[in-house]
């Protein structure tokens, strides 16, 4: 077995525990992308790589929620440009900063993305608290601002976009939460979408990697549904924490 066909197996492994992890605690990204480094993909090619390959998977999380966009036809269509654009501003960003630049961000990326997994619970539950002690629906046009924001961190690297964008949001509307969470799923699908369009055209994509990696993700998303309840989903972040830590520091030492 030759060494391309090890890296693709290597890769497609990780990308089905990445869709795995996410289906049932979030933080895929932090298996995907560093399996992709470690076959010797350079760092800002493997993120945009991985960014492909884990673009069907945002699909999956719209579809799941999609009785719950009933009645939310007006806020998407502010928002969803909103992130579009911050999805194409994010790839911009990436592009312009470089090789170099971007190897040395890797570990402090990593690291928020860690953290903003470490603290999804807590950030969950105040959104939750918050949104049930908010007046009544007003003018929400000023979410797109946030929004904006969010998506260029989601169009860059984009892991912990979920939770990033969750807490965005339940800042800025009124609604229950699991309605503002169908709304993330539809803007984090955006996001990632535009940014992909966009590297399409021009960025370096390895695509026999990307496409073997989109389908294990599939599969493994398809799984982690049905584990769901059957592995408890703060043992695993917590393993996702800690190994978030690992290569943090392990990227920090490089």
């Amino acid at each position: 077995m030759d060494g391309d066909t090890l890296s693709l197996i290597w890769v497609a492994l990780a990308a089905l525990a990445a869709g795995l992890v996410n289906a049932l605690a979030g933080g895929g990204t932090l298996l995907s992308f560093p399996a992709l480094v470690a076959v010797g993909v350079p760092p800002l090619v493997a993120n945009v790589t991985n960014s492909v390959a884990l673009c069907p998977g945002y699909l999956g999380g719209v579809l799941t929620q999609a009785r719950d966009l009933r009645g939310q036809g007006r806020r998407l269509l502010v928002l969803v440009p909103a992130g579009a654009l911050g999805g194409v501003m994010g790839g911009l960003v990436l592009l312009a900063t470089g090789e170099r630049l971007f190897e040395t961000l890797v570990p402090f990326l990593i690291l928020f993305a860690t953290l903003v997994l470490a603290v999804q619970v807590p950030l969950r539950q105040w959104v939750t608290r918050r949104l049930m002690h908010k007046a009544r629906e007003g003018d929400e046009s000023w979410a797109a601002l946030p929004t904006f924001l969010s998506a260029i961190y989601g169009g860059y690297f984009g892991a912990g976009l979920g939770m990033v964008m969750l807490a965005a949001l339940g800042v800025t509307l009124s609604d229950t939460i699991t309605r503002i969470n169908a709304v993330k799923q539809v803007l984090s699908l955006a996001i990632n979408l535009a940014a992909v369009l966009y590297f399409v055209v021009a960025a370096e994509i390895l695509w026999s990697m990307a496409a073997v990696m989109a389908v294990a993700a599939l599969a493994g998303g398809m799984i982690g549904g049905y584990l769901a309840s059957r592995i408890r989903q703060s043992h695993l972040r917590s393993l996702m924490v800690v190994t978030g830590c690992v290569l943090s520091v392990y990227y920090f030492l490089r």
